[in-house]
């Protein structure tokens, strides 16, 4: 199990990222020399160094980062420069009015149109302030630097647009499935009697946290991968659009199964350390065995890659709640057997309950996309 857990990880963080990341510093590099060296050669040298910085700022992670900093800058080194400009021909340049405009600018720059670049405002502000002393003509170079940079950032992007990884995301999800499954049918091997294996459940146990953290980290993946896919220049699939969304909402079922999956794990890590698992009656163990490898299938096909048949994947929950049903009226029959055994049996129930109950509500929110 660690090693699926390794897996998930490189899934989420493999050597196309990398690659990825080493393919944005190059352009980020090449947009901001070539932005310095115009601005060197057409504009003042008081504003040159703006046209790589803002080249950096235009270099985001995805197409869609990179427009929204960029209009966002834009809009902050306007509204920077327009103040430090209104307060210099206005009452002119002293001590005083120089504070006045950082108050200004860090309250103006708060307003969440900024976003990220809200600090940009007192930034530009200083610049136009101090070194511009407020005259049009050098806000007007400071603008030009900074529009020559944002050019450049975004022609790179546009050139040599960031990739696409539906498909690994996808995939991903689709492990953290193949996981959750296998550790059901390794739950019911347990119950059969053919690997009781008190050590192997306590790794279980500190795997589900490592697959929980996995969840956090998949999450975040699809998130980026979905803003990747916006004002993007290169047309993915078009399962694209239904593919990624339907593989995020996959996520959360899969974290809210993982609660009840944890809790199952460690209800039969204490009947192995108590050994109250050998007082199960025989019938119990092979049924509530049945219940979890059914649940095992239920829940491989709802990560598969490929869109999940609502009809096969509703039979399989159907199979999977019905075997409980069946068990759990026979769990409530009169039998001879300690209350420990009947707390037991009516907690495993609980979870098996709880887990299948998960997967009916993802089967109900994924049916539509699928």
């Amino acid at each position: 199990m660690a090693e699926r857990g390794d897996y998930l990880r490189r899934a989420v963080r493999g050597p196309g990222n990398e690659r990825d990341d080493l393919i944005l510093g190059a352009k980020t590099v090449v947009a901001a020399m070539v932005a310095w060296v115009l601005a060197r050669y057409l504009l003042p040298p008081t504003v040159s160094t703006f046209a790589p910085f803002t080249a950096l700022v235009a270099l985001q992670a995805t197409v869609y980062r990179s427009v929204r900093d960029s209009a966002q800058y834009l809009l902050a080194m306007a509204v920077g420069a327009a103040l430090a400009a209104a307060l210099a021909s206005a009452v002119g340049i002293h001590g005083w009015t120089f504070g006045l405009l950082t108050l200004i600018a860090l309250c103006v720059g708060r307003i969440r149109r900024f976003g990220e670049q809200g600090t940009q405002v007192a930034i530009v502000g200083f610049f136009a302030f101090s070194s511009g002393q407020g005259r049009i003509d050098y806000i007007g170079y400071l603008a030009a630097s900074v529009a020559l940079g944002a050019l450049c950032g975004l022609a790179a992007h546009l050139v040599l647009a960031p990739a696409r990884h539906v498909h690994r995301r996808q995939q991903a999800v689709a492990d953290l499935y193949t996981a959750m499954s296998r550790r059901l049918d390794g739950l019911a091997e347990i119950l059969e009697g053919n690997d009781p294996d008190a050590e192997r459940v306590r790794q279980w146990r500190r795997d589900g946290r490592r697959l929980s953290a996995d969840c956090e980290r998949i999450r975040h993946s699809i998130d980026t991968e979905i803003e990747n896919s916006r004002l993007h220049p290169r047309r993915g699939p078009d399962s694209a659009d239904a593919a990624l969304p339907r593989a995020r909402e996959a996520v959360t079922v899969a974290e809210r199964s993982m609660d009840h999956l944890r809790s199952m794990t460690r209800t039969l890590d204490y009947a192995l350390d108590s050994e109250e698992i050998k007082n199960l009656p025989v019938s119990f163990r092979a049924g509530f065995s049945s219940v979890l490898r059914k649940g095992a299938a239920a829940t491989e096909e709802i990560g598969q890659t490929s869109p999940t048949d609502p009809e096969r994947l509703a039979d399989r929950i159907d199979g999977a709640e019905a075997e409980l049903e069946r068990v759990q009226e026979q769990e409530r029959a009169p039998a001879e057997a300690p209350p420990r055994v009947h707390t037991l049996q009516g907690t495993l129930l609980t979870d098996a309950g709880r887990l299948l109950s998960e997967l009916r509500a993802g089967h109900q929110a994924l049916a539509p996309a699928s």
